[in-house]
């Protein structure tokens, strides 16, 4: 507390204040003026950079504060990026704020940055640091400049003021130093809030690429896969284009594929070609800030598309033994040249896509193995028996069954070599088996006479095929039965999607005409969670059984319910019910369907850890809407399917199941089309393409509880 001596002083000191006020000294009056308007300007200043907002909102402000209590023309606040070692700032555009960066020593700001000393220049253009560059793009005439230094408390320099034609002559001596008592009121509050922004950024760029590997790492399908990475690419780095190349190793070249008028368009290029090539031959990111006046950018592909190039960001794709894979290519970052955020978040993203490619091509060479033999039994009708290495059975279809005459009820407790199944009348079959175990060629009957138990024959083709492996390994091979009345090929052909049931209706009514109908549907998605990281722990052979069991177990619950299997997407079922033939309750045998596949999926992780094996889980999303549902093709052949807004929202249901963590997702068209009790409950809204309003999702806990009561 002061003492009176001293409030004695202060008061004395005031009053003779007041007198020289009073006796007309107007040189004190003009310094205390003058105190008084720094006071309320560095307030301004505060209140500038304390103010609602970022940077993007801050810099505006304070810049415009400072050009006004200035008289200057126009002003710029540049900060210091320490680790792309550059000066940037931000003004608003048409297009939004714009970037803009300078090296850290360029120019008369770089001098005064790296100087940390004030500058006042009276000519700029007989400034030999002066960049005339920028006037002559614009128009504008710079005649004045003022540069100061942004000093923190500590002494460092955070930034630069540039200011630019004071009206009505040159910048001052006191000029400078109002505005390095400015720079100084706002360096604190700007360092921090450029520390905030740079935290938050990390922050955001950290959840994107959680949430892009969750999904890269789930993709099987390469031209999806490839799509949605140049989506996400585009997001990620704010640009307007984006390509994501891979390499052909047979060809020596970088391969690109691109949605062209519905149809997949290839684009090739050596992989020593244009910076894209640049950046994979030498395993480093490639950053071009001007693809003009970069001499490996070719401008004849701009003049052929109208498209703008103005800069590139090219990050090789490198496995984990560091050899190149690919290339991500961007172009265009929106608010100016890309920098180095940029190229750290495509550093950490193309890591990712390293190992999502190696995936896909996996599941690829699975999936050529998987079509070897849907091929074979896509030439073949009806019945289809598969027999191991040993000879031994392990799967013959219901069309198998009617046309041989045997119970695989039956023949799994009995012995399943082929000589018991086929009999002692069908010896034709086991040497023509036996032909095809040393040779490893096909084997055809036509018109034989296949031998039952009870004496009568049944009138076959047979087609006896070798099957094999990935490394093209003998795994056993496929007998495929054919019945050679036209009705039983077409219902064999027609089998593959739905039960018999619906086949016979079908073929009374003739409804699998070439064309379509618009009818009201429940289409059902599955797909198994996690499968990449399952299938990197498996081997080819493994991968395919699984599949096949999987597949086996959940198509027999979609036909016991009259569903449709429209068709296979990787590890994915898409099925219908309701369509083609109309039962009045496809919303009710759907959520059936969904809820038997839970159990039936249980039952099959049973079986799976009982041998040792890892259990799967599924996601099932359900939708109901108006379809076109019809055959698709020729005369010769069609292929069976729905079209329409309801398998697009079916399948977001099923890739919804992921993030919420639900078993069964369902549309709210499909709860409306329920006619009997379930337990469900509301989920959230989703939004989705094409659509204005969101729709609401529900979650099915009819399995649960299922399972539970079991």
């Amino acid at each position: 507390m002061p003492d009176s001596s001293q409030n004695k002083a202060g008061s004395a000191d005031d009053a003779a204040l007041a007198a020289r006020l009073v006796a007309g000294d107007h040189a004190l009056a003009d310094q205390l003026l003058a105190e008084l308007r720094q006071s309320r300007l560095l307030n301004q200043v505060a209140e500038a950079v304390n103010g609602p907002g970022g940077l993007d909102a801050i810099l505006p402000r304070l810049v415009s504060l400072m050009a006004t209590a200035l008289d200057a023309d126009r002003a710029t606040l540049f900060l210091h990026d320490a680790e792309a070692r550059q000066l940037f700032s931000r003004v608003a555009s048409d297009s939004g704020v714009l970037e803009i960066r300078i090296p850290e020593n360029g120019g008369i700001a770089g001098a005064v940055f790296r100087s940390g000393k004030a500058e006042r220049i009276d000519d700029a253009y007989a400034d030999t640091r002066f960049n005339r560059a920028v006037d002559q793009s614009t128009g504008y005439k710079t005649k004045t400049i003022l540069a100061a230094p942004v000093l923190a408390a500590d002494g460092r320099t955070v930034g630069v003021v540039q200011l630019l034609n004071k009206a009505g002559g040159p910048f001052t001596e006191t000029d400078q130093d109002q505005t390095l008592s400015m720079a100084r009121q706002a360096a604190s509050a700007l360092e921090k809030a450029w520390l905030h922004e740079q935290l938050e950024r990390a922050k955001q760029d950290e959840t994107k690429l959680l949430e892009m590997a969750e999904w890269v790492s789930s993709e099987l399908d390469l031209d999806r896969l490839l799509s949605r990475v140049g989506d996400a690419t585009m997001e990620l780095l704010d640009c307007e284009r984006a390509t994501i190349f891979v390499l052909d190793p047979d060809k020596n070249e970088l391969v690109s594929r691109v949605a062209s008028g519905g149809n997949v368009k290839e684009i090739r290029i050596p992989t020593s070609a244009g910076v894209a090539g640049a950046a994979f031959m030498s395993h480093k990111i490639d950053n071009v800030p001007d693809a003009y006046a970069d001499p490996r950018f070719n401008q004849a592909v701009d003049k052929a598309t109208g498209f703008n190039t103005r800069s590139i960001l090219a990050a090789p794709i490198l496995d984990r033994n560091g050899a190149s894979v690919g290339v991500v290519q961007a172009l265009n970052k929106r608010g100016g040249p890309f920098g180095p955020d940029e190229e750290r978040r495509v550093r950490a993203f193309s890591s990712q896509l390293a190992v999502a490619l190696q995936n896909a091509q996996l599941f690829s060479d699975v999936l050529s193995l998987k079509n070897y033999n849907e091929g074979i039994l896509k030439s073949l009708s009806n019945g289809v028996v598969t027999l191991d290495a040993d000879g031994a059975l392990v799967k013959a279809n219901e069309s198998a069954e009617r046309i041989l005459g045997f119970d695989l009820a039956k023949a799994s407790n009995a012995p399943r070599e082929a000589d018991t199944l086929f009999g002692a009348h069908n010896e034709w079959i086991l040497k023509s088996i036996d032909y095809v175990t040393r040779t490893g060629a096909d084997d055809y009957h036509a018109d034989a006479d296949f031998g039952l138990a009870d004496g009568t024959k049944v009138s076959v083709n047979l087609t006896v095929s070798p099957l094999r492996g990935v490394k093209d390994e003998p795994l056993g091979c496929v007998l495929a039965f054919e019945d050679i009345t036209s009705e039983k090929r077409v219902r064999g052909a027609m089998s593959r999607y739905m039960a018999k049931e619906v086949v016979d209706r079908l073929l009374e009514t003739n409804t699998m005409a070439l064309g379509g109908e618009a009818v009201e549907a429940t289409v059902l998605f599955s797909d198994i969670r996690r499968f990449t990281s399952l299938a990197e722990g498996m081997s080819a052979q493994g991968v395919v059984e699984l599949l096949n069991e999987y597949f086996t177990d959940m198509v027999e619950v979609i036909f016991k319910r009259g569903g449709v299997l429209d068709k296979y997407i990787g590890d994915a079922i898409m099925a219908v019910f309701g369509a083609p033939i109309a039962t009045g309750r496809h919303a009710d045998d759907a959520m059936a369907t969904a809820t038997d596949m839970k159990l039936a999926l249980a039952k099959l992780n049973t079986r799976r850890i009982e041998r040792g094996q890892e259990p799967i889980d599924i996601g099932i999303g359900l939708a109901t809407g108006e379809v076109l549902s019809g055959s698709i093709g020729s005369e010769k052949r069609l292929e069976y399917t729905v079209i329409g807004d309801s398998v697009n929202l079916a399948s977001r249901m099923e890739g919804a199941t992921k993030h919420y963590g639900a078993g069964i997702l369902l549309s709210e068209t499909t709860v409306a089309a329920l006619k009997d009790d379930h337990l469900i409950r509301p989920v959230d809204l989703i939004r989705v393409k094409g659509r204005e309003t969101p729709v609401e999702m529900f979650e099915a806990l009819d399995h649960a509880a299922k399972l539970e009561g079991d």
